[in-house]
């Protein structure tokens, strides 16, 4: 594999993740469930690694990784329920695209003949496994994804949801 073809395999590469981690940010938006919330920001926290990871290696080959914009995704219609569940199909969305992003990339892996970059995107489709297993868990209604918090759901100092921005300084 050429300088050349190993830049717009790790481009491709670049640009799929992102678009993936810029949708994630847009449906975490959404995501009204204190534990599930949390959970979309560790996935998020993880891509932004990954993306480092691969921006670093464009640039070391002299290429230029592509830019995405966060998607619109307009609200859910939320149901008379107690517990807002509304965000669950643009969950089962993202674990649908995580399979199509591993799907997608794993036979094009060892192509890549730089070991350093081939094992860098085998651990970032590994993590994007683990990443489909947590969506699976939400969709099932699994909770306790990062563990659980030591005085329950609705404890003091997490209120009813979660804020409506992602930092706060």
């Amino acid at each position: 594999m050429t300088p050349a073809e190993l830049t717009a395999v790790l481009v491709d590469f670049h640009r799929d993740k992102l678009t993936m981690r810029q949708r994630h940010v847009a449906v975490a938006r959404h995501v009204s469930d204190y534990n599930f919330n949390n959970t979309y920001q560790q996935v998020i926290s993880r891509e932004d690694v990954h993306l480092s990871w691969l921006e670093a290696a464009i640039a070391d080959l002299g290429g230029t990784p592509a830019m995405v914009d966060e998607p619109a995704i307009p609200a859910p219609h939320k149901h008379a329920r107690v517990k807002d569940t509304s965000f669950m199909p643009l969950v089962s969305d993202d674990a649908t695209g995580a399979g199509d992003f591993v799907a997608r990339w794993r036979p094009r892996v060892p192509a890549v003949t730089n070991a350093r970059h081939r094992n860098m995107m085998g651990v970032i489709l590994g993590e994007t496994l683990e990443q489909k297993r947590f969506f699976d868990q939400m969709i099932a209604g699994n909770e306790d994804l990062l563990g659980r918090r030591s005085n329950g759901p609705g404890s003091p100092g997490t209120g009813d949801g979660v804020m409506g921005v992602r930092w706060v300084e």
